[in-house]
């Protein structure tokens, strides 16, 4: 499992790489399917991480940072960051029997539900991929060519 998260992050900032040669115009530019935008899909796969994670390790939500205030590429790639050093060691430090144990998110609405760990930072992970995948299709629209999916050649196996 630490593996695909080092996996999505490497991707991420291929992402964020990848960003630098487009018009910001074109990375805000509204578009089908996701969350609108390439620029705000990126703010929200930073986001979403760092709010799951945040719930297992305190059972808080911590409320979502409005996009407006990182509406630049460097701002969201900065948050990016920020938020990957925040959970880093969390992730890190999982340890296969942390999968089963059950935690119980109570939302800002007052309702709860429990979930097990595991289910969780699966979630997590299978959430980016797959908003990396409506990205990889927008840059064909943009007639680029998108980031690589490859797990393979990414170094995460030395």
């Amino acid at each position: 499992m630490k593996t695909l998260f080092r996996y999505n992050w490497q991707v991420r900032d291929d992402w964020f790489t990848w960003c630098e040669d487009v018009p910001e115009e074109e990375l805000r530019k509204k578009r089908v399917g996701g969350v609108g935008s390439i620029l705000h899909t990126l703010f929200h796969i930073a986001e979403v991480e760092r709010s799951w994670i945040h719930l297992l390790r305190t059972q808080r939500d911590p409320g979502e940072p409005p996009f407006e205030d990182y509406a630049s590429l460097e701002k969201v790639k900065a948050l990016s960051n920020q938020f990957h050093k925040e959970i880093e060691p969390f992730i890190m430090s999982w340890s296969n029997e942390m999968d089963s144990e059950p935690v119980t998110i109570t939302y800002p609405n007052g309702q709860s539900e429990t979930f097990k760990q595991g289910e969780i930072m699966r979630h997590v992970i299978a959430h980016e991929i797959h908003h990396i995948g409506q990205l990889s299709v927008w840059a064909r629209e943009l007639g680029r060519e998108p980031v690589t999916a490859n797990v393979i050649s990414r170094g995460l196996f030395e």
